[in-house]
Parts: structure tokens; C-alpha cells; sequence
């Protein structure tokens, strides 16, 4: 993981293709909001704005917010979710769908529930511990362990899972919110 995300996202391009998981649920989430946490350049919230849904982009690198501004429906929130007030400081709600993609944080999963909207989905995805060890990473907490999204965080059920290989060991699950 790069340690200086500016850094970074300074030498990268807007990328279009969105993760697998938001390419094979984003077609299911309801009309409205959607929220992009670490959302980078926006290769997620580029997928919902084009289908007409408003995104909200959680990120904390001033370099990639920068690349999006002005980009029309896509709202920047710049902040660390890793800080120590970041769960207090996620935008209200309710959304649409939520994405986590290639961001591994577990306490905000949890935290996530109550701002998806009845029938809304939250989408993760991300690498495995196995791709750790490929990497030679296997101490790095930035990796999902075998089968850990398989519990559906309180309040969500589970509508899809998967893990394969598809350059580098990977992990996906879909979780909706059951209330009507």
C-alpha cells in the first residue's frame, strides 16, 4: 500500500473500470445517493453517476479530490477514515448503496448499517490474506481473512459472496439492508 497517497494519486489517471463487485451488484442498488468510501480517483462513483445516482466521495487525499472537483452529481468530503472522530464525521445518510473497495477497515463496516437505506446495498471488495502471502505481506492488517465477509455486518444480510483468483487473490461480498 502506498504510505503517501498524494504521492500517488499525483502520477495516476482517472480510471474508468469499476471493481468486479460494483460491476456485477451496482445494477441492484435503488435510486439515490450512493457513498464511495476511500473512493480514490472515483472509478466507482464515475460507474453510479453515469447510471444517475448523486455520490458522495470519502477520501483523504487532497491530490484526488483535487482531479474530481467539478465533476457534476460527485460530492468530496476529504477525511481520514482512519482518524480518531471519522465515524462521527461520515455523511448522515441515507444511501443508496455503499461501496468499501480495496479499503479494509473493520470497525467502520460495522458502522455502516445504520446509514443504508431500506433495500440499499453495501458492496465490498478487496485482497485476501492469501495475497498477502503472495506479497509477502502476511502481518499487513490491509488484507480480508479467509472468509471474514461471510458475517454480515449487524443488521445487513448477506446477498453475495466470492473469493478467487483474478490478478491477486480476491474477496467480495454484497450485504442489503432487509428493512421495507
Amino acid at each position: 500500500m502506498p504510505r503517501d497517497w498524494d504521492a500517488f494519486y499525483r502520477q495516476a489517471a482517472l480510471e474508468r473500470t469499476p471493481a468486479q463487485v460494483v460491476r456485477a451488484y451496482g445494477p441492484f442498488a435503488p435510486q439515490g445517493p450512493v457513498l464511495d468510501l476511500a473512493g480514490g480517483l472515483g472509478r466507482n462513483a464515475l460507474y453510479f453517476l453515469d447510471r444517475g445516482h448523486p455520490v458522495v466521495l470519502v477520501e483523504k487525499s487532497r491530490e484526488a479530490l483535487r482531479k474530481l472537483k467539478g465533476i457534476r452529481g460527485l460530492t468530496l468530503v476529504e477525511l481520514d477514515l482512519e482518524g480518531p472522530k471519522a465515524l462521527s464525521l461520515l455523511p448522515p445518510g441515507p444511501f443508496a448503496a455503499i461501496l468499501m473497495s480495496y479499503y479494509v477497515n473493520r470497525p467502520l463496516l460495522k458502522a455502516l448499517p445504520p446509514l443504508l437505506a431500506p433495500g440499499g446495498l453495501l458492496l465490498v471488495e478487496g485482497f485476501s490474506r492469501r495475497e498477502a502471502v503472495r506479497r509477502n505481506r502476511p502481518e499487513s492488517p490491509f488484507y480480508w481473512e479467509p472468509y471474514e465477509l461471510l458475517s454480515s455486518p449487524p443488521g445487513l444480510v448477506l446477498r453475495a459472496f466470492g473469493e478467487g483468483w483474478m490478478e491477486g487473490y480476491r474477496v467480495f461480498a454484497a450485504y442489503q439492508n432487509p428493512r421495507p
